[in-house]
């Protein structure tokens, strides 16, 4: 029987929740990890980025091999992909072939995230892109969000039961498929499409501004953590709720936001992002109320989905024969600035801690608008 197409633009929005989850699993379930395969829970830790660095690098090409090889047909592989590393993951008998099925899950990854935000863009009417794309947004909130709470939930009895979800999740929108595309036909006859077709230098800086916009806002939770910690004495439960104001004020303001984008303009949302995110941050390193501080992070999550979904409106209104390309391209770079954060900005907090915090918000304030600025014809960008 054939699957209604309404299901099926539904399963693109679970798709985006996919992703997040699975890379931010196991941040709960560290101790449980360590345990089962007899290594130290800061060793344990290595699993997130076994996940993420391969997604971030395979981003490079994904979306552009996706759009030359099928769009619907590398996705559903991607899923199909996602349930043999999700089944590899539980019954992994070693560390390192768990690490080697957690790699194996981000570049399964690599080829759905893309390739849903340029099939999405291709359902959508051009007005209505933003708030599509703001829904988008909030169900990858959501599963950044809620995948440390699921995997310490799964973990108080069986860490393998979050991976069993995934895969069952997986599997349920591989068999839901995607939405038709209208445009496969033309894209196939056009010819292959070539991967330097979506590293063009409109797109690389626009990928820059994803690299500054979530490693110097998103990325640097693992900052107000530690001045949490420092400056306040919190625990770790405490630190953890503070945390994820971020991800739930994303979620509950990305279709507003989304509306925002289409009245506003992309461009100016990621301008009004960036600069009122490198605001806040300086903020949040700098105010020395934790009540103040916990309301900033908070509204830090509007301009973190500002940047997130104009970048990404940016990217696919043109609406070019590589937009899987060029939206993937984003982002990798939006993931190497969050992976980059931690090296780069800790030695600054060690060395004074509040340079820690206006450094990074001095760079998102000034460098995203000098960078969109270069761009003579900023309306079209791939």
């Amino acid at each position: 029987m054939a699957v209604p197409p309404v299901i099926r633009r539904g399963a693109l929005f679970a798709g985006a929740f996919l992703g997040p989850y699975g890379g931010g699993m196991t941040a709960a379930m560290l101790p449980e990890l360590g345990a089962d395969f007899g290594v130290p829970t800061a060793t344990a830790s290595v699993s997130i980025t076994a996940y993420l660095l391969p997604f971030a690098a395979v981003l490079l090409v994904s979306g552009t091999l996706g759009e030359r090889w099928g769009r619907s047909g590398t996705v559903v592989a991607g899923y199909v992909l996602y349930v043999v590393a999700s089944l590899a993951c539980v019954l992994a008998g070693s560390w390192t072939l768990f690490l080697a099925a957690r790699a194996l899950q981000g570049v399964a990854n690599a080829f759905t995230t893309p390739l849903l935000l340029s099939a999405l863009a291709a359902s959508v009417e051009p007005e209505r892109l933003g708030r599509a794309l703001g829904w988008f947004g909030s169900m990858q909130a959501a599963g950044q969000t809620f995948a440390p709470l699921a995997g310490g939930l799964a973990a108080e009895l069986d860490w393998r039961l979050a991976f069993g979800a995934a895969a069952a999740l997986a599997l349920l929108l591989a068999v839901i498929g995607l939405p038709g595309d209208a445009g496969a036909h033309a894209r196939r006859t056009s010819g292959p499409l070539r991967l330097r077709s979506a590293w063009t230098p409109p797109v690389l800086r626009l990928a820059l501004v994803a690299a500054l916009g979530w490693g110097c806002l998103a990325g640097l939770s693992f900052l107000l953590a530690l001045r949490l910690e420092d400056g306040f004495a919190l625990g770790a439960g405490p630190r953890g709720l503070v945390l994820t104001a971020f991800g739930l004020t994303g979620i509950l303001t990305a279709r507003l936001i989304g509306g925002a984008v289409d009245r506003l303009g992309p461009r100016r949302c990621v301008l009004a992002g960036a600069v009122g995110g490198g605001a806040l941050v300086a903020g949040v390193g700098a105010v020395p109320l934790l009540w103040a501080v916990v309301t900033l992070w908070a509204l830090g999550g509007v301009c973190g989905q500002l940047i997130l979904v104009g970048l990404n409106t940016l990217v696919l209104s043109s609406r070019g024969p590589n937009n899987g390309g060029a939206v993937s391209v984003v982002q990798a770079g939006r993931f190497a600035g969050a992976a980059t954060a931690p090296a780069l900005v800790t030695p600054i907090y060690h060395a004074d801690p509040l340079a820690g915090f206006l450094v990074p918000a001095g760079l998102l304030a000034a460098g995203a608008p000098a960078l969109l600025a270069l761009d003579r014809n900023p309306d079209r960008w791939t």
